[in-house]
C-alpha cells in the first residue's frame, strides 16, 4: 500500500479496509477539480453536521447530513457504482465476507 494511504485499499482500488469493513473509494476517474470540489463540499457539510449537534438543532443537522450524503454519492462513494465491469458492490460489507476475503486475510497475516 502506498504510504500516503492510511488504509489499505483493494487491488481493483474500489474500496480501502478500516477495521476489516469495505468502504468505496471516490471515483477515480473524477477530474481534479470536480473531485477537489465535491471534497469541499463534504468538508463544509461535515463541519455543519458538527455545528447543529452541538446547538441542538435537529432541521440544521437533517440538512447538513444530506449535503454530506449528496457529496457522497457526487464522489461515487454512495449510489450508483463507478466502474463499469458489472461486479457486485460491497460498500460497508466485511472483507471476510466477499471475494477480497483470501487478500484480506494474507494482509492480515502480512501485517
Amino acid at each position: 500500500m502506498p504510504s500516503n494511504q492510511p488504509h489499505p485499499h483493494t487491488p481493483d482500488g474500489r474500496y480501502f479496509v478500516v477495521k476489516g469493513r469495505l468502504w468505496r473509494t471516490s471515483n477515480p476517474g473524477l477530474a481534479p477539480d470536480v473531485r477537489q470540489a465535491l471534497v469541499n463540499q463534504l468538508m463544509r457539510a461535515r463541519r455543519e453536521v458538527g455545528l447543529a449537534l452541538k446547538a441542538g438543532d435537529a432541521a440544521a443537522e437533517g440538512s447538513a447530513r444530506a449535503a454530506v450524503d449528496a457529496a457522497k454519492h457526487g464522489l461515487g462513494e454512495r449510489g450508483q457504482v463507478w466502474w463499469t465491469d458489472g461486479a457486485p458492490d460491497f460498500n460497508r460489507k466485511m472483507a471476510a465476507n466477499t471475494p477480497y476475503a483470501g487478500w484480506f486475510a494474507a494482509l492480515d497475516a502480512s501485517g
